[in-house]
């Protein structure tokens, strides 16, 4: 299997180990409240952050291998997700260890609309030509949908009104 298929697996299998180990080792009191935290810090961290410093290296400098993956032809496109990847990246990064919950809704907005979009335009590709390559119907389709959504589920649990606490 390539790293496009087992990268986003990897990614929350690390989130849910982290969250656990970050939990086990925190001070009293321990509760829901600090689990929405911790699963916020590392979805900012690894499928927001390193999954899109990775998607931007493999767009910008590995776009033919990129490309394959998803099952479309190269094309000077590529340099542009690879910088918006880049940009999502970063702040994922930032939000990851800057905890300004405004910040992170700023990161959850801009990934809803990158990620979103980019799962729907893998679901048409597969409807329009059966293209289930690993990089347009694998495990990065669910992570297109599964990150923006636990991002807005996550901030709403974490919101700082105390409302949903």
């Amino acid at each position: 299997m390539t790293m496009v298929f087992w990268v986003p697996i990897l990614s929350y299998v690390a989130v849910a180990l982290l969250t656990a180990l970050s939990f086990s080792r925190a001070a009293p009191p321990r509760g829901p409240r600090l689990v929405a935290d911790l699963l916020l810090r590392y979805i900012c961290l690894l499928p927001v952050g390193l999954m899109g410093l990775w998607a931007a290296l493999g767009h910008i400098v590995f776009p033919t291998r990129s490309a394959a993956g998803i099952g479309w032809a190269t094309s000077p496109f590529q340099t542009e997700v690879g910088a918006a990847n880049l940009g999502i990246g970063l702040a994922g990064l930032i939000g990851a260890f800057y905890p300004s919950w405004g910040f992170r809704l700023a990161v959850a907005v801009v990934t809803a609309g990158f990620l979103g979009g980019a799962a729907l335009t893998h679901l048409i590709e597969i409807a329009r030509t059966g293209n289930y390559a690993a990089g347009n119907a694998g495990p990065i389709l669910y992570t297109d949908v599964l990150t923006p959504l636990l991002l807005l589920i996550l901030l709403a649990l974490t919101h700082p009104s105390g409302r949903a606490a």
